[in-house]
This record gives structure tokens, sequence and C-alpha cells, in this order.
């Protein structure tokens, strides 16, 4: 009799499934495309089956017997273009339930990663295709004179430093409006690009110091005095901080405290910014070296010679891209520094590279764009238009760049120019590509250019 009371009362359990109070949760609940998301859930049937969704991806999963799952794993598409999206579950019969996870493409710092290949690999919104219809949608940077520093994007957020005659500033900025959030005021001017992480902003200035900022509030969380200038990027990744000052070092803080964990004296000042992959941290110092660093004990690991002080280098499948200032550019062993190959440029200075799908993308004094074979150094094209020292980025099969006076999008495979925007005014900073949007400063004037909606 017992026996039969259970099975009538789980069959009826079965199939009133509807009157379950369902609900899921993700974690994380906030990511770039092809984010790994577990999704959780109860109150559904016992031992239901039930079908995860997020857009195109869907995955399997079965209730126990409380009616209830947990970790299921799915990814989110590759396609998922930045703001909300759904991720359902739903059973066989019956209703199901939902949540929201965000998608970003956030670029959080100079270069996009630790690494520095300014690549970013999310971006999905901008194409060769779609690019060519970018607008203006606001500018700001009300009462600065100039801006070096590339911004930052994360949470909806800009970040850049600036620069005028009375002011220096680390600067917060909403990414729809442009409106000001906050500023901090530093003691000198700002080239530095901030590195965001954990909810904090990592600058350098040339008031000596570098700069941990809350990034809601741009209070200070603390600072720590170099001996030079510090117009290096921060790289911030696994709890530290990297930077170099012109006071001729390397320094690694923990990136809570500012507490200072080593610093390495190279033989010049060093306004490149630090590269970090695999444990190891490659930067270039004016005295005419490329450096490999433990980044756990700040040991050094190699040093390469080149004819001239160093740009920022980017680190790539086991390769450090770099330029330097008698305009060649070099693809060095990552493990033991030995030269694969270099190519020379033909005049001057060559910038910071930026490195995807198998091409490194530099400019150089010359007056000229390289894309380079990233195996052999050969040119694959170039676009020679009186571009400075300004890095490049690549976003899904575009490269954007500046000259002085002109920002420019192309295409990646074959240099084709797909967008141009006059600008009458210097361009100092390297661009950023996130969400949709690409922002460059143009002498004092963040730009915000977008799709039409």
């Amino acid at each position: 009799m017992g026996t039969s009371i259970v099975t009538v009362l789980v069959s009826l359990l079965l199939l009133t499934g509807a009157a379950f109070s369902q609900t899921i949760t993700l974690s994380p609940t906030i990511g770039p495309p092809t984010t790994t998301v577990e999704v959780s859930g109860s109150g559904f049937s016992p031992m239901a089956a039930i079908t995860i969704s997020f857009g195109a991806n869907s995955v399997p999963a079965t209730a126990d017997g409380s009616g209830a799952f947990s970790n299921v794993a799915i990814q989110a598409p590759a396609s998922a273009l930045p703001g909300p999206e759904t991720v359902g579950a739903a059973p066989t019969t019956g209703t199901g339930a939902q949540a929201t996870f965000t998608v970003y493409t956030d670029w959080r710092q100079f270069g996009f990663a630790p690494n520095h290949s300014g690549f970013n690999p999310y971006e999905n919104e901008l194409s060769p295709t779609s690019v060519g219809q970018l607008a203006l949608l606001w500018y700001s940077f009300p009462g600065y004179s100039n801006a070096f520093s590339a911004a930052a994007v994360v949470n909806g957020v800009i970040y850049a430093g600036t620069y005028s005659y009375a002011d220096s500033d680390v600067c917060a900025f909403d990414t729809s409006t442009g409106s000001q959030l906050w500023t901090f005021e530093t003691g000198a001017r700002v080239y530095s690009s901030p590195a965001v992480a954990n909810g904090v902003v990592y600058s350098g200035s040339d008031d000596h110091k570098v700069y941990a900022l809350d990034a809601t509030t741009g209070t200070k969380v603390w600072s720590y005095t170099t001996g030079g200038n510090v117009t290096s990027s921060p790289v911030v990744t696994n709890g530290k901080v990297f930077v170099g000052s012109w006071d001729g070092n390397l320094y690694a803080f923990d990136a809570s405290t500012g507490e200072k964990l080593w610093n390495y004296t190279t033989g010049n000042s060093v306004a490149s910014s630090p590269a970090v992959e695999n444990g190891v941290v490659y930067i270039g110092s004016e005295d005419n070296n490329v450096y490999a660093i433990e980044a756990s004990t700040g040991a050094k690991l190699w040093n390469y010679t080149t004819g001239g002080g160093q740009a920022s280098p980017a680190v790539v499948n086991g390769v450090v891209y770099t330029g330097s200032g008698e305009g060649n550019v070099y693809a060095l062993n990552a493990k033991s520094g030995a030269l694969l190959w270099s190519y020379a440029t033909g005049g001057g200075n060559t910038g910071s590279p930026a490195v995807a799908n198998g091409m490194v993308y530099i400019n150089s004094a010359s007056g000229t764009l390289y894309a380079l074979n990233a195996n052999t150094g050969t040119v694959q094209w170039t676009f020679a238009s009186g571009f400075g020292f300004v890095p490049p980025v690549v976003a899904n099969g575009v490269v954007y760049t500046s000259s002085y006076q002109t920002a420019y999008a192309f295409n990646a495979l074959t240099g084709v120019m797909l967008w141009s925007f006059p600008t009458h005014i210097p361009v100092n900073s390297s661009p950023t590509v996130a969400n949709g949007k690409l922002y460059v400063s143009l002498g004092g004037v963040l730009y915000a250019f977008g799709l039409p909606r």
C-alpha cells in the first residue's frame, strides 16, 4: 500500500512540473564571448530532462530527486554581442527558467592583455564589413590640452590619463555619454595608460609615482614613489603590478597593498611598458636592451642588445616582438632571447607592435605602417600616411591606428583602408576597441565612435 502511494505521488509530481517555482543561477554572470558559464537550478520536477540554452549553444542536464541540478557548463557563443543575453533552462514538458548573462569585450589595460599583444580576440561587432559605418558618438576631456594615454574600458567606464597646464589627472568617463565620472589629480603629466583589475585603476605619473585608485570613486588606494618619471603603463596579472620608471628600474608591487616585491635595475631609463607571459616579464630600456625578468623573483633570465632604446614589447606564441630606436623590428625567442629575425623599417624609431593571426603590425618614424609575417618578418603590406609612434591595435580582422591628424581602420589581411576620420589635431595615443566602439584620444579630446543604431 505504501509503495503504491509513493508511486502515485511521484507521478503527480512529474505531471505537475509547471507548478514548481523554477529558478536558475549563473556563475559568472558577466564576461566576454566564449566564457564558460556554470548553470545551477532548482524547482524542477524530480529527474526531469532539461535543456540549457545560451543563444545557439545548448547542453543537456538532468534534475536530481529534489528537482535540482548544479554546475552544468555552457559556453557563451562567440557571436554574442555586448549587452544582456538570456540563458534558459527548459524541461521537456512544462515551463522553464531564465537568467541574464552580460556580455562584454572590455579592454582592461595597455595592449589589451598582460602579454600586450594589442589584440582584442572577443570583439565581434566591428568588422571589415561594418567598420566603414563608424560615426562619432560623443567627445570629452573638457579643459585638457593633451592626452598620450590609451584608454582602458571596463564595466561601462573609460579610464585615461591626461594633462593641461593647470591639471594632470587620471579620469573616468561614462561610455554611453562621455560624461566625466571622477578625476584624480596627480602632481605632473600622465602619459601612462591605466590598467584596471579587481575594481582598482593603476597608473603612473611624471610626479615619479605609481598610483592605485578605486575604480568607482577615484580615491587613492595606495601610491609608491620611484626615483623618476613613470610614463610606463602598468601591467596587472596574478595579483602583481609591474611597471618601469625613468630611474632605470622595473618594479613589481603587490596589487592590493602597494608593497614593493622587488626591482630590477637596468642601465638607463625605462619608458617601455612591460609585458608578462608564462611567469616572465619582458621590458625594454633606454640602455638599448630588451630584458626578460623572472616575475616571481626579479632575477634576470636574459637580455638582447639592439641599436637603440626599446619600445614596449608584445609576447605571442613564444616570441617577443619589439621596435627600437634605430628603426628595426625584432623577433626574439621568449625563452632564450635568441634573434629569430629583424626588419629595418628605413627610418627612425619604431613603435610598439600589435600581433594577431600570424601578423605583426607596427608604425615607424619613416611614416609607414607595416604588416609583417610574424614567423619570417617579410612584409605583407604597408601604408604610408605620416604615422608617428602610435601603437596600432587589432580586433576582428581590422587594424586601427592614427597619423598625426587622422584616425584609420584597415583590413588586417590586405591593408585596404576601410575608414578614416580627419582630426586636424595631433593623435598621440593608441586607440582602444571595446564593446563595438572605437575610442581615440585626439589632442586633449577623447572621441568615441560607434555604429549607427
